[in-house]
């Protein structure tokens, strides 16, 4: 019966199971953390105002054509292809042998930059003109007025979105199976290929990546009830808040 082999395929194949998603979380974790700072350097480079002109003008828009051209080849090719392009081409091209784990944190990281820069540029965009015009109306330069006044704002707003990548990149560590990363995928189709029970083995690995991105989500959750503060305060004389 199916509930028996269930329960067969659990009880003898769950330390495979255990270490590849193990190893899910550990490449989603560093990969989004990684890409979360590339795209927030990138988003920040590229919402700089344009000089009218001289040397900075040129070089900035040198910059900003390499970054855009980045952003667009990630944003605009699979996962999958990046990752045989990377490891592979890389090894035939110019020799290098990377590690397979290395490599996925990698191929995930730079991914993750590609698509976190445009969520942390347009939430720069998002921010009010007049917090700019105040900032520098007190002497702020535009590197203060990014780090004290726009980027706390900007963080606050991009977290749905970067906690969505998370649980994006929990689930898209499954196509780096085909650089043989013993991921949750890789470890489930080892699985399958012993018992030849594709179903059982393979729907064991759906409730385990459904619990995984269950979990983070809630946790992201209440890391955004937490950044919220309060729903209802009172303030009283001197300036002070009264929950």
């Amino acid at each position: 019966m199916t509930w028996e082999w269930f329960v067969k395929i659990v009880a003898e194949f769950w330390p495979m199971y255990l270490r590849g998603a193990g190893l899910t979380l550990l490449i989603s974790i560093i990969g989004t953390v990684l890409g979360a700072i590339i795209g927030l350097l990138i988003g920040t480079i590229r919402t700089i105002p344009m000089p009218e002109k001289g040397f900075k003008r040129g070089l900035l828009k040198v910059v900003n054509t390499i970054l855009s051209i980045y952003v667009e080849f990630f944003r605009g090719t699979p996962m999958i292809v990046q990752a045989m392009v990377i490891y592979y081409g890389s090894a035939m091209a110019f020799g290098i042998d990377m590690d397979r784990t290395l490599a996925a944190i990698f191929i995930v990281s730079i991914n993750t930059g590609a698509y976190t820069a445009e969520i942390v540029r347009g939430g720069i965009i998002s921010v009010d003109k007049g917090q700019f015009e105040a900032a520098h109306a007190i002497g702020m330069n535009h590197a203060k007025t990014m780090l004290y006044v726009v980027l706390p704002q900007v963080l606050r707003n991009i977290l749905p979105a970067i906690g969505n990548e998370f649980v994006i990149n929990i689930k898209d560590t499954s196509v780096l199976n085909v650089i043989s990363v013993s991921e949750l995928f890789f470890q489930t189709k080892s699985i399958a290929g012993n018992n030849f029970r594709y179903f059982e083995s393979f729907f064991v690995a759906c409730i385990i990546y459904l619990v995984m991105t269950l979990v983070v989500t809630r946790i992201l959750r209440f890391i955004e009830r937490k950044m919220e503060g309060p729903e209802n305060f009172n303030i009283i004389p001197g300036n002070q808040m009264q929950v």
